[in-house]
């Protein structure tokens, strides 16, 4: 419920005063008085926009909101206190280099090939790659049945590799983002579908028209996408303590992906 989001983000830990002031990254957040991430407004559970309040609930969001709180203090609206830009899986590592946000928090999982361009705070959830078809589908019961099937991937993600490695007969079809790879396979453009299993958990809410075939065939830990080389870092790494000995993050948790699992 709206309620049971709210009171996770809301009352959750705040840094010290001098905490945040030891931290250049966290200081130049708290003065500007908003955290600027990079994510999406687009998945259920994870990050999504109601249309009608412009309200971005979910389970990424609601860590970054909590993050936000504990940066800035001041509010009893956490919501009020972050802006995300929309990112896809190939701008993730752009947005950072480049500044235009301070932290990335979108399904994102930490790989070596990423750890060389950005830091990572976390592992803060774990996921893995799944299978999503079409509900109608017979033939296709997990990873294993995919040599020669066109698979949808999104384009710059740890699925290319994990399914290369996986079923490397697959056809793999790239497209932007999760979104039009779910409009490629429900309009048969492909037969199946390849990412982590939490964003396929949010495709399938209020829709019957897809489902997940098999176990996730990888373990895929996300992490909080950071400035290279800032104290963000570890700044950040405290704050994962913190809200996951004071229960902040079990709260987000059950009022986000626990509804659904």
């Amino acid at each position: 419920s709206d309620a049971d989001y709210d009171k996770a983000i809301n009352s959750g830990p705040v840094a010290a005063d001098d905490v945040v002031a030891a931290s250049p990254w966290a200081a130049s957040v708290k003065q500007a008085k908003k955290l600027v991430t990079g994510g999406t407004k687009t998945s259920e559970v994870f990050s999504w926009e109601d249309s009608k309040t412009k309200k971005i609930s979910g389970f990424d969001a609601a860590i970054a909101q909590a993050l936000a709180r504990y940066i800035i203090g001041g509010s009893d609206d956490a919501r009020t206190l972050l802006d995300i830009t929309q990112v896809t899986s190939d701008t993730r590592e752009t947005v950072l280099g480049n500044g235009s946000v301070q932290a990335v928090i979108a399904t994102y999982t930490i790989t070596p090939e990423r750890a060389k361009k950005i830091d990572f705070a976390g592992p803060y959830y774990s996921s893995g790659q799944a299978v999503l078809v079409r509900a109608d589908e017979s033939k296709i019961t997990g990873v294993s049945d995919l040599a020669g099937v066109k698979v949808a991937v999104q384009s710059g993600s740890s699925s290319i590799t994990a399914l290369q490695k996986a079923a490397p007969q697959a056809e793999q079809t790239p497209f932007n983002d999760h979104n039009t790879c779910l409009s490629a396979l429900e309009t048969k453009q492909v037969d199946a579908y390849v990412v982590d299993e939490s964003l396929l958990l949010s495709a399938m809410q209020g829709s019957e028209a897809f489902k997940i075939v098999g176990e996730p065939f990888t373990q895929d830990p996300y992490g909080i996408g950071l400035p290279q080389g800032s104290d963000a870092k570890a700044f950040v790494n405290a704050f994962l303590k913190e809200i996951y000995d004071d229960g902040t993050w079990e709260k987000i948790w059950q009022a986000t992906i626990g509804v659904i699992t």
